[in-house]
């Protein structure tokens, strides 16, 4: 399970308790960068029952996994490990930031409804884009931004999305790595659904649920009905 973190918080004198996404406070160890990421042919994966696959890595699976929940034409978002170098990756090895993988999420979706493009869209518009190694209270590689691609024709949307929103901020200031797909590692069980399973976990309220209603907010043309 998760262990809890402290934040001191000044509200009306008071103290708050919050949950992290964190397993502990020790400082993990920085993933160490596959030189040879960009090299590697991505792997493709197959369209089944008319539904499509993406991957993405954006700070605390929890918050992610209900982010694209909430999206008209998503079937599933699924918690899980991604963008490393070892094999069979736990929740955790992956926070001692020495298996290079990241806390990922896999989106199933139909592409007759929502595009790929679109849900690139959805990962900038639910993130903190120039938080490098980490999203919110969230700090580690374990916790850092990744857009996975499959094909070149990903591989250039993600692309041009990140010069148009680098002609907004600055060359060189989106934190999101770009990568071929390899393999994405299903995460445990207790993981799964989390936000919807355990609204009142401390940081379920604190942190995924605002993050949650702030994408909800500016993209409200995106939502399924009952995310409204």
């Amino acid at each position: 399970m998760k262990k809890k973190a402290t934040f001191l918080l000044t509200a009306a004198a008071s103290l708050m308790l919050l949950p992290a996404c964190q397993a502990d406070d020790k400082k993990p160890t920085p993933a160490k960068p596959d030189e040879k990421a960009e090299t590697k042919a991505p792997v493709e994966v197959p369209m089944k029952d008319g539904k499509a696959y993406a991957y993405f890595a954006s700070g605390c699976f929890w918050c992610v996994e209900a982010v694209y929940e909430s999206v008209k034409g998503v079937d599933d978002s699924i918690s899980g490990y991604a963008g490393g170098h070892t094999k069979n990756p736990t929740y955790e090895s992956s926070n001692t930031g020495k298996t290079g993988h990241a806390e990922a999420v896999e989106i199933i979706y139909d592409p007759k409804v929502v595009s790929f493009a679109t849900l690139v869209d959805v990962y900038f518009g639910s993130q903190n884009i120039e938080q490098v190694n980490g999203q919110g209270p969230d700090n580690g590689s374990q916790y850092r931004s990744i857009l996975f691609y499959q094909n070149a024709e990903q591989k250039k949307i993600i692309e041009d999305k990140i010069a148009a929103i680098e002609k907004e901020i600055g060359e060189g200031n989106v934190a999101a790595e770009v990568m071929p797909f390899e393999k994405f590692w299903l995460g445990e069980d207790y993981h799964q659904n989390y936000e919807r399973l355990h609204p009142e976990n401390g940081y379920i309220q604190g942190v995924s649920i605002p993050r949650l209603k702030k994408f909800q907010k500016k993209f409200p043309q995106l939502l399924k009905e009952k995310a409204h």
